[in-house]
């Protein structure tokens, strides 16, 4: 906003307006030349499928799992009340009275159909969004416990803490993400849940793994972010509350780090907006994130253009609302 005001200060208003004319026309061209390749490719557009892939309105049915016989169907207001019985057992379903699909005295199979009924569920697509959002918030937080804790180390003159956490940095982002997330997948991931089914626990699922993979990968950025941000620090701060009798740890606290997090918040955001859109890779691990929930939208109803457009578009609203909150953050610990 501010470089807005200060674009229109230092312009004339009719050249102003001019060049905001040529940013929509160039804007205008890009949608018509879009539109006419796809009339070219005689491509059939399908907007009108696309909510159903946030919210749609499923049947459910309710099956019985014995054999026997109807012996009473009871209506009370919305709902009924199924008894089948057979020789050995007898059982009775409370099902919505709006379908019900069998009457007294009527012959039983397990798996047959007693009643249906309709109820809106999410779809593909807001699951998916779900999915991004819960690995990025995690792997987030994850990242920046990782990050403060790298960073303090990184600058640490004990060798022990600082030659790991040199190790570390240049581990991560000496390789690819892609192989980062094979690793913890198949490997850390295999013979994690091998231990845990030999002593009779459940398997880790997968979403854990990829956000183990994101968290550690921003990690090693966030370390680098946050060794910066303590070294633009003057030195004469840190002897300063020495000098005052705090410990290291105190004055990392209560002088340093506070300091410090003003000026790494802008390259904390960049990083922070790189994990969302990295979280499109754990698709490759059968986690059902945004773009994974694309493509299997894609393989059934054909419209890719359509999906594709509105995982970019989704994609955008979420970095763009964190690129406002940490804009917000900024201007809250902005100091004069």
């Amino acid at each position: 906003m501010k470089t807005t005001a200060n674009t229109r200060r230092s312009m004339p208003p009719w050249k102003y307006n001019l060049w905001v004319g040529v940013f929509f026309l160039i804007l205008f061209s890009v949608v018509l030349l879009v539109y006419i390749a796809t009339i070219r490719i005689e491509y059939t557009w399908g907007w009108y499928k696309v909510p159903s892939t946030f919210f749609n309105r499923e049947t459910i049915e309710i099956s019985s799992d014995i054999d026997g016989k109807v012996v009473q169907v009871t209506r009370k207001n919305a709902e009924a009340v199924i008894t089948i019985k057979n020789e050995t057992e007898s059982k009775s379903y409370t099902v919505p009275a709006e379908d019900v699909r069998v009457n007294e005295n009527d012959l039983i199979y397990y798996g047959d159909t007693l009643a249906t009924y309709s109820e809106w569920r999410a779809g593909i697509m807001l699951q998916g969004l779900w999915i991004t959002l819960k690995c990025s918030i995690f792997a987030i937080i994850f990242g920046i416990i990782i990050g403060v804790i790298g960073g303090i180390a990184r600058i640490s003159d004990n060798p022990a803490l600082k030659w790991s956490a040199i190790s570390y940095v240049e581990l991560i982002r000496g390789s690819p993400l892609l192989v980062q997330i094979f690793i913890w997948y198949f490997v850390l991931g295999t013979m994690v849940n091998q231990i845990l089914t030999s002593y009779g626990m459940a398997e880790i699922p997968s979403l854990w793994y990829g956000v183990a993979s994101l968290a550690c990968f921003t990690g090693a950025y966030v370390t680098e972010i946050v060794r910066a941000g303590i070294q633009s620090i003057h030195r004469g701060q840190t002897e300063a509350a020495r000098s005052l009798g705090m410990s290291y740890g105190q004055c990392m606290r209560y002088v340093i780090l506070p300091q410090a997090m003003r000026r790494i918040l802008p390259p904390l955001a960049g990083q922070f907006i790189s994990l969302i859109k990295d979280s499109s890779l754990l698709g490759i691990i059968a986690v059902r994130e945004l773009l994974k929930a694309s493509r299997e939208v894609v393989t059934t109803q054909l419209n890719p253009f359509e999906m594709y457009f509105t995982a970019a578009a989704l994609y955008l609203v979420i970095t763009f609302a964190l690129s406002m909150f940490v804009q917000y953050l900024e201007r809250k610990t902005a100091t004069s």
